[in-house]
């Protein structure tokens, strides 16, 4: 199954299956909207790689690689 984490060009859109875990992080994931049935777009990298920027929902969303990698998706 792809993450976020799996995306590398900018522009490359997913669609959100599931975001992994029961913890106070994921909680907050879901409260940022990334919620299944979601389509979030990879914008960019941070110069060193972490945090990487997503579009989803109409705004822009900066997420730690360790976040990302939490949050499964369908590769559009």
């Amino acid at each position: 199954m792809k993450t976020l984490n799996d995306l590398r060009q900018p522009g490359q859109r997913g669609e959100i299956l599931d975001v992994t875990g029961d913890d106070a992080v994921a909680v907050r994931l879901m409260e940022m909207g990334l919620t299944e049935g979601a389509e979030i777009e990879l914008v960019g990298f941070a110069p060193l790689g972490d945090p990487i920027e997503f579009l989803i929902r109409g705004y822009r969303l900066s997420l730690r690689k360790a976040e990302a990698a939490r949050v499964a998706i369908e590769v559009l």
